[in-house]
């Protein structure tokens, strides 16, 4: 019988999400890939007990986390019936609806009937009553705004979730999105995008700006794009790696000689701080202006250890903050040539 360790909470940091109640630890664990019906359960199993035993309280999925759709949610249920269960107060679990999920009009996007029975749906396959937090998972330019956040609003009404969070979201349907979950008295706390030293997006599109506005937290997803940020592709592309075993979100062709190169200007710079890339490039994610926390993905436990190295890191100095920048415009400036 699975034992959490006591020592759990000793070194892992929390922080408020906005100006909420809900406190998340600052490195939590993205179901997104690794978790479907391909992956070795005892595997699964392995890094959630893991990250559990090393203060990472949430757990983020999505509907069609897999593969197959549902996979991630379905073997995270028997995790957590399996062994979670007793701890079930002590974790943050979040799944998200938006996109496709099952044929026909009613499995995608933001209707009122796609969300609240995707929300039925991920309740039965993972053995809850409820979710902590519910994500719209991407801005549906079809359905009005106000039907999509009603259905939020009953979600939260009806007892099958706590909070509600918005993901991949802009600045100004942020901002339209939060007028009306305030007037319908929703505890809309959270907005989760991606966001990495290679991926600036959300400064751009005001959505990093809004959040603080607002004061709402920011969870953030591909921190080490892809693995880009990592000491794994510096010297080659290795066999066993995602660009040779799947494909799907990441290919050679985004690998050019002259971005490796950038790339491991920043690999030296971590270097310096005595510290693996990935735990630089995680630092440099929670030390933006509103980062609650930074979700982090894995295949194997040893990941998840080494990227808790993240909690003894120190700020990143201005110095070092102007160096990444310089480096992560030139890598833009070779991505643009090479597009």
């Amino acid at each position: 019988m699975y034992i959490a360790n006591p020592d759990r909470y000793k070194k892992m940091e929390y922080r408020r999400s906005g100006n909420s109640g809900l406190m998340l630890p600052v490195v939590s664990l993205g179901l997104w890939q690794n978790f479907g019906d391909h992956s070795s359960y005892e595997n699964m199993k392995e890094m959630v007990l893991t990250a559990f035993d090393h203060g990472i309280t949430h757990f983020d999925l999505a509907n069609n986390y897999g593969p197959q759709n549902g996979a991630a949610e379905k073997n995270f249920g028997r995790i957590l019936q399996e062994d979670l269960l007793p701890y079930r107060d002590e974790l943050i679990i979040s799944t998200k609806a938006g996109y496709e999920m099952w044929l026909g009009p009613y499995g995608n996007w933001g209707s009122r009937k796609s969300l609240l029975a995707s929300l039925d749906q991920s309740l039965k396959r993972m053995g809850l009553d409820y979710v902590d937090i519910f994500y719209h998972h991407r801005m549906d330019p079809n359905t009005p705004l106000e039907e999509t956040m009603g259905a939020l609003a009953q979600a939260v009404r009806s007892g099958k979730a706590l909070y509600v969070g918005l993901s991949n979201y802009d600045g100004p349907t942020l901002e339209k999105a939060a007028e009306i979950l305030t007037d319908l008295n929703v505890p809309f706390v959270i907005n989760q995008n991606r966001y990495s030293i290679l991926d600036r997006s959300i400064e751009k599109n005001g959505l990093q700006e809004m959040t603080n506005a607002l004061q709402k937290g920011l969870i953030t997803f591909s921190p080490l794009a892809k693995g880009q940020l990592t000491n794994r592709y510096l010297n080659g592309i290795p066999a066993d790696s995602r660009i040779r075993t799947d494909g799907r979100f990441l290919h050679e062709s985004d690998l050019p000689q002259a971005k490796v190169e950038e790339l491991r200007k920043l690999n030296d710079l971590a270097a310096s701080r005595g510290e693996d890339l990935s735990v630089m490039a995680l630092r440099w994610v929670l030390d933006k202006s509103g980062t609650t926390s930074v979700l982090i993905g894995a295949s194997k436990p040893e990941q998840i250890l080494k990227n808790l190295q993240v909690l003894d890191s120190k700020p990143l100095t201005k110095q070092e903050l102007e160096q990444i920048d310089k480096i992560a415009h030139r890598i833009h400036e070779i991505e643009a040539a090479h597009a």
